[in-house]
Formats: C-alpha cells, sequence, structure tokens
C-alpha cells in the first residue's frame, strides 16, 4: 500500500509541474509566437509605452524562456518579488501577481472567493451522492417497477434541465413567492443558520443535475454487477440479500462512481459557474467569469492553476479510495 501511495503521489507532483508548464505556455508563450508582446497583456489599463516596458522588466519577460519558467514555478512555491522602479515588493506564494481591476494581489482574493465555492461544492456533493446513488440501486433491485420508470423519467429531466432554469425556477417560487428562504449568502461563522437558508437552494439546484446523472449511472452498473457468477454464489450459499448488496454487489458498483466523482467534485471546487451566476454567489466560478470579461489576466491565471489543483487532488484522493475498495488496485 504504501509503495502505491509513493507512486500516486509522484505521477501527482509530475501533473502538477506538466499543469504549470501548459499554463505559462499559454499565458507568456503562445503571445510571443503568435507575434504579441505578453506584457501587452499583463500591462492592465494603462498601455503606453513606459508602462509595457516597466511591466516586462517588472515580470523578467526579457529573461530565457527556461529562466522565465523556473522563477514562474518558484513564484508558485515562495512567492515572488517583483522590482517596481526603485521599489522591491513580494508576491505571496503561491504568487498569481496583481489584479488588474482591483490592484490587490490575486492569492488572498482566490482565498476570500474559495469557501463560497467550497460550501457550494461540499453541501451538494453530499446531496447529490446519496441521493443519485440511493435512487440507483432501488432502480436496479425493482427493475421495470413504476419505481423505476418514475425515477429514471426524473433523472432524465434532471439530465435536460439547465441550472440556470431549475436555479431561477427554484428562486421564483421559495425566495420570491412563497418568502420561506431569504436567497442570499451569509458567512457561516456569522449567522450558520443564515448561512444553511442561503446554500440550501443552490445546493438543491446543482445536486438536481448530478444525481440525475449519477442515478442513471448507478442503475445501469448495478444491473451489469447483478448478473455476475459471484453474485450468483453470494445467493447460492444462502447470504441475506442486504450482504449481498452491501458487501457484494456495491464495491463493484462504487468504482466507477468514485471516478466521475473525483473529477466533478475537482472541476466544482474550481467553481461552479452557472450555479453561482444565476444565485449570485461570488465564488470562484462567478469572478472567473467577471476576470473574463474584465480581461484580468492574473486572476484568470490564479483560477486556472487552483482549479487544476483541485481536481488533481480529488483524483489522487479517488485513486487511494480504489485500493481501499478493491485490493487488487494496489497490486496492479
Amino acid at each position: 500500500m504504501l509503495a502505491y501511495l509513493i507512486r500516486r503521489l509522484f505521477a501527482v507532483i509530475l501533473m502538477l509541474l506538466v499543469i504549470a508548464l501548459v499554463t505559462f505556455g499559454i499565458f507568456f508563450l503562445i503571445p510571443k509566437l503568435t507575434g504579441s508582446d505578453p506584457a501587452l497583456y499583463f500591462v492592465g489599463k494603462q498601455t503606453d509605452p513606459a508602462s509595457i516596458e516597466g511591466i516586462r522588466k517588472k515580470m523578467g519577460l526579457d529573461d530565457p524562456v527556461l529562466v522565465q519558467y523556473v522563477k514562474f514555478v518558484w513564484g508558485l512555491l515562495a512567492g515572488r518579488d517583483y522590482a517596481n522602479g526603485t521599489d522591491v515588493t513580494h508576491c505571496a506564494a503561491p504568487c498569481f501577481g496583481y489584479s488588474f481591476k482591483t490592484e490587490q494581489e490575486v492569492w488572498p482574493l482566490l482565498m476570500d472567493w474559495l469557501p463560497v465555492t467550497l460550501s457550494l461544492a461540499a453541501g451538494a456533493v453530499v446531496l447529490w451522492v446519496i441521493g443519485g446513488v440511493a435512487t440507483g440501486v432501488l432502480s436496479a433491485l425493482k427493475r421495470g417497477s413504476v419505481w423505476d420508470r418514475s425515477a429514471m423519467s426524473v433523472a432524465l429531466a434532471g439530465v435536460s434541465l439547465p441550472v440556470y432554469f431549475t436555479g431561477l425556477l427554484s428562486l421564483a417560487i421559495f425566495v420570491y413567492g412563497l418568502d420561506w428562504l431569504n436567497g442570499e449568502y451569509v458567512d457561516f461563522g456569522t449567522d450558520p443558520s443564515a448561512w444553511f437558508g442561503g446554500m440550501i437552494l443552490p445546493w438543491i439546484t446543482l445536486a438536481f443535475l448530478f444525481a440525475a446523472m449519477y442515478a442513471r449511472l448507478t442503475r445501469a452498473t448495478m444491473l451489469e454487477v447483478l448478473g455476475e457468477d459471484y453474485i450468483r454464489t453470494a445467493r447460492a450459499k444462502g447470504l441475506r440479500e442486504p450482504v449481498v448488496i452491501g458487501k457484494h454487489a456495491m464495491r463493484s458498483t462504487m468504482t466507477p462512481i468514485l471516478t466521475i466523482l473525483g473529477m466533478d467534485l475537482g472541476a466544482l471546487v474550481g467553481g461552479a459557474v452557472l450555479t453561482e451566476s444565476t444565485f449570485n454567489l461570488h465564488g470562484l466560478g462567478y469572478n472567473a467569469v467577471k476576470a473574463i470579461s474584465d480581461r484580468d489576466l492574473p486572476v484568470i491565471l490564479g483560477v486556472t492553476l487552483l482549479a487544476a489543483f483541485f481536481v488533481v487532488l480529488a483524483n489522487l484522493i479517488v485513486d487511494v479510495l480504489y485500493a481501499v475498495i478493491d485490493p487488487r488496485v494496489r497490486l496492479s
């Protein structure tokens, strides 16, 4: 097991370096290859020649490409010193620079937005995993029944309806119509009950979409697993049905569920753009869209790398869970 974990950690470190290289290439090399000046993209609102030259010297854009990449990676690990005339400013690690819009350091901004996105992702994933997997298992066990047909019809509707439709519909009914919820995000430390009231609709809206997909996937996988020889053998040995389903069938069913859960959760922590925009939640996704419209490249760079980190981290956790569910994984 230890050797398996070491291999996975090495693969994660290598993947993060590759992601840093690709991101560096997109933001700093491609503009050069297309005949543009990267300093022109990072200069912000001041586009006079003196400002462009100042940005070029401040960010070391005249250095060789390898030196620029090493400084870029080192800045992500330990921060970076920027020379600005006679002044030297230190950008905290990870260093993504300073926002063009607010002139604030990007990393503290990301840390301010991250709790909102984490609150949304954590609550939604609990709802959709429990609801989606339970619905899929029951549908597989009651194949062809009224429950199966009804649940899969609802699941099809959940997959088909976009988040902005169900989100706006829930706001119109429960916030503006019935006035049951406040519909606004409140920090958990300020008022836990108001935080829960402001997050319940985004959780349900986002979970409805994913639970529908997980229910259909769970049903299809469970039906396939129930036809395997080892399930028939377990039943022939006289094991009780809850033991057959819970101990034997579910372990095989959870493998593909964990696969897509790692990808979905990692992507959500990077920002659930539609849900955050619909409910005016100022998380990573909401501010990433705003940064794109403002052409705020340092913020876009920060969100991109942070989202990639969470996707890689989520897949590492999934790999470890694979080894827990199926011991054969750590021997392969």
